[in-house]
């Protein structure tokens, strides 16, 4: 006895089960180039009932203009285009990447497979650039002839995992950086207290008491209070400061949330070690002065200012302190950061938002 079915005998309860498979049953075809359901052929029906038991997210392009059809776990991908991607030429509903995924599936239509790992794409599907990855494969579908109509696209949203990576690999890369700050702060303040003490009793009190002080800032990278920006900016240099006329402080009381006391601390952190190990803290007249501002609409102004120091040049290479100058830290304050590198002295300009 034969199980062959005619297209006409194939329903699509038969194929596929979920909110799409009945999305395509009702859906007006007779007005795409596939024309209506009934007419479709056994191979098209047959890639739609695998597309739609995919767990994975799954579409089809099929037939002259690459009509799109899709499954329930892709439709997420579809974003704020998903009302009108059925039916639609792939092309209309993937407008701003065509130009880097046409030669992809211009191979599979041409029958050969492709694998992408990890492909970055910048998408607009919810009328905002997004940075996206991707994992996929393109595969040719052949129709009841043998000759190739179309292809299935399975993919897999890889940006939360190479977004997750690319964190990891910033906050190894801050605490390799912190780590090295903290060596070359505790190899300073051991040489500097030793030039400046009369006798040795005196400069190991005074070493393990910038030490301690040193211990203190770093507790204060860690906690998760509020904090006025004073303690934050004494706390942070504590250790880097043999000398309380070394730093002179002028603003009005702010509170800063974890997060700002943070960035502010390791901006401050950076600023400090740089002028301990070159700038102004290394020399014995050398001074800091800190100014800041906050206007009522809470933009927030932080001035860094070097004097009485060895006449400064700007490095000859940058690295993570000077992203974090730059980008790490007035990132926690929606802003920027600039320094210039004056023969007088360094200084440094924090914009952002309190």
């Amino acid at each position: 006895m034969s199980h062959d079915l005619r297209p006409s005998e194939l329903s699509l309860p038969a194929i596929g089960s979920g909110l799409m498979a009945r999305h395509i049953s009702s859906f007006d075809w007779s007005n795409t180039p596939l024309g209506r359901l009934e007419t479709w052929p056994v191979s098209l029906l047959s890639a739609v009932r695998i597309m739609l038991g995919q767990q994975h997210a799954s579409c089809i392009f099929w037939g002259s203009d690459l009509t799109m059809l899709y499954n329930d776990a892709y439709a997420p991908i579809l974003g704020a285009r998903q009302a009108e991607a059925l039916g639609a030429p792939a092309k209309d509903v993937w407008p701003e990447i065509w130009t880097e995924i046409a030669s992809f599936i211009e191979k599979a239509l041409a029958g050969e497979g492709i694998f992408f790992r990890e492909l970055p794409l910048t998408m607009t599907r919810n009328g905002y650039d997004e940075q996206t990855y991707w994992t996929f494969s393109y595969s040719p579908l052949y129709d009841d002839d043998g000759i190739i109509r179309g292809m299935i696209n399975v993919a897999v949203d890889e940006t939360p995992s190479v977004e997750a990576r690319a964190l990891q690999d910033a906050m190894r890369s801050e605490l390799s950086h912190r780590m090295k700050n903290m060596l070359a702060v505790t190899s300073a303040v051991v040489s500097s207290s030793l030039r400046a003490s009369p006798d040795l009793e005196h400069a190991r009190e005074t070493v393990t008491a910038r030490i301690r002080a040193l211990g203190q800032a770093q507790q204060l990278l860690q906690a998760d209070v509020a904090i006025d920006i004073t303690e934050v900016i004494n706390r942070s240099l504590a250790a880097h400061l043999d000398r309380d006329d070394r730093l002179s402080l002028q603003g009005p009381p702010i509170i800063l949330a974890p997060d700002q006391a943070l960035g502010l601390s390791l901006i401050l952190f950076e600023l400090a070690t740089n002028a301990l190990k070159y700038g102004a803290l290394s020399a014995q007249e050398g001074r800091v002065s800190i100014c800041w501002t906050r206007a009522d609409d809470g933009d927030f102004t932080l001035d860094w200012t070097e004097s009485g120091g060895p006449t400064v040049s700007p490095p000859s290479s940058r690295g993570f302190g000077s992203q974090l100058l730059h980008q790490v830290g007035p990132g926690y304050f929606f802003g920027t950061g600039d320094i210039e590198y004056n023969p007088e002295g360094v200084t440094y300009r924090l914009l952002g938002r309190v």
